[in-house]
């Protein structure tokens, strides 16, 4: 194989496992094409060279001897700097955290070291994961490897253009208003957020208590199926998590769609589109006609509150998380995200409530009218094209605001809703930046989001795309 790094995960792990690459080949490969190439794309924070060669040296080793290995084994990979490793400083994209180190590992990580995944460091991403672009005034802005004058999107924003980049085979991101699928998305990768529940959030850095998720930006649908295996599952350590059983998610990837029945929202997700991404689009779902399922425009009333609701929550439940470091350290947060903070101090606690109260109704509403009878919705993951890194810049001009948060308006219900959902490439913008197709299901129909985007990826190639940088 003359370049491991173009290796999906799965391919990476199989290949691992059949004996025809090392560990050690794959993370050398890794790590020759971050110090080559980050300078440019800035996903880094901290590259843990020695650890990861270690890691890889010792399972050769144990293959050798003839341990089987793990279902990750042999894979490269990063993750966003606020998943907990003990004895690790993890900054949490911010300065208020540049010398944090905590005493307690993240239940993820562990399951993916007990997977046999190679850790090889942590990932640049938004202050405090509370942004939909990737700026950050700490860490400096993560460059769009397609064109690096654009966004990665954010919060995930090292995750998303370092697997775009090939530095590695799969990131953790997290995923509280599109946070995973937003990077995915900008930057033609593929991205899981699973239903809420469905994943530890245990050693993970809190956003908004209702509607954080983890999960994994990955290549492909069949890597997103195997992370999520490792990744999902009750934790003592998280009471939030869900005691409902781990199905084998990479099973159920039937390479078909036929018979699956798609709805399409006529209204929201579609307002005010650019007309290359509407194209995308159409063509994506051309495609999954084609392959045999049945696409169905449909009315969703639901949709006006679950936006406003959406916003209101995780603003408020941010500030809660955030107030001690707002009395103490406010001159520390970047401009935007302090007046973010302030802001949600300013919601009435019984706004608060109502948007808590509201989201049973709202999900059995939006259920109602688009997953009764039909089996995924689909949207674009983004209604504009790819913005510049500067017309989203809000610290330097607050007139880009609404360009700002009309980055996350199609991402944002889900979280709300906590349905499982998936963004993966479907085409690009007459720029030439990525465009994403978005997938959702009913709570813990995992399985039949993955299985449709996996099919999609099976009569299309736009996954495979990679930047040159």
């Amino acid at each position: 194989m003359s370049d491991l790094t173009t290796l999906s995960m799965t391919e990476s792990a199989d290949a691992f496992a059949r004996g025809e690459v090392t560990a050690e080949a794959m993370v050398l490969a890794s790590l020759a094409r971050i110090e080559a190439q980050d300078a440019k794309v800035n996903s880094v924070i901290r590259l843990d060279r020695d650890a990861a060669l270690a890691a890889a040296v010792a399972q050769d080793k144990a293959r050798t001897a003839g341990a089987t290995p793990g279902p990750l084994a042999g894979a490269p990979m990063m993750h966003k700097d606020m998943y907990y490793r003990a004895g690790k400083v993890s900054t949490c994209g911010s300065k208020i955290r540049k010398d944090f180190v905590p005493k307690i590992t993240a239940t993820v990580l562990q399951r993916l070291d007990a997977a046999g995944a190679i850790d090889m460091g942590t990932l640049n991403m938004a202050e405090f994961a509370q942004n939909p672009t990737g700026h950050n005034a700490h860490f400096g802005d993560c460059h769009n490897p397609w064109n690096l004058a654009y966004c990665t999107g954010g919060s995930s924003s090292g995750s998303g253009a370092g697997v775009a980049a090939r530095f590695f085979t799969a990131a953790l991101g997290s995923d509280t208003g599109g946070s995973i699928r937003l990077p995915a998305t900008l930057c033609g990768v593929t991205g899981l957020k699973a239903t809420q529940t469905r994943v530890s959030r245990a050693g993970v850095m809190p956003l908004s208590f209702s509607a954080d998720n983890v999960g994994p930006l990955v290549r492909t649908a069949r890597d997103a199926a195997r992370f999520l295996k490792v990744i999902a599952g009750h934790d003592p350590k998280d009471p939030t998590s869900a005691p409902e059983a781990v199905p084998d998610y990479e099973a159920a990837l039937t390479g078909s769609v036929k018979g699956m029945k798609i709805a399409v929202c006529e209204t929201y997700f579609l307002d005010g589109a650019d007309a290359p991404v509407a194209a995308a689009f159409e063509a994506a779902l051309a495609d999954l006609k084609a392959a045999g399922a049945e696409i169905t425009w449909v009315k969703a009333a639901s949709l006006r509150a679950i936006s406003a609701y959406t916003a209101l929550v995780s603003r408020v439940e941010g500030a809660a998380i955030h107030a001690n470091w707002m009395r103490e350290h406010s001159g520390d947060y970047s401009i935007h995200l302090s007046s973010r903070l302030f802001g949600g101090y300013a919601i009435p606690a019984h706004l608060y409530v109502e948007g808590l109260s509201r989201r049973g109704p709202l999900l059995r509403q939006f259920v109602a009218e688009t997953l009764t009878g039909y089996d995924l919705v689909a949207t674009p993951t983004l209604r504009t094209r790819v913005p510049t890194l500067a017309e989203t810049d809000i610290d330097a001009d607050p007139a880009n605001w609404s360009r700002f948060m009309a980055v996350s308006a199609n991402t944002r219900p889900f979280n709300y809703l906590g349905l499982p959902t998936i963004s993966i490439p479907c085409g690009f913008d007459d720029r030439g930046l990525p465009v994403g197709l978005q997938l959702a299901g009913r709570p813990f129909a995992e399985a039949t989001v993955l299985r449709a985007a996996d099919a999609y990826q099976g009569v299309t190639d736009w996954h495979r795309k990679a930047p040159v940088l």
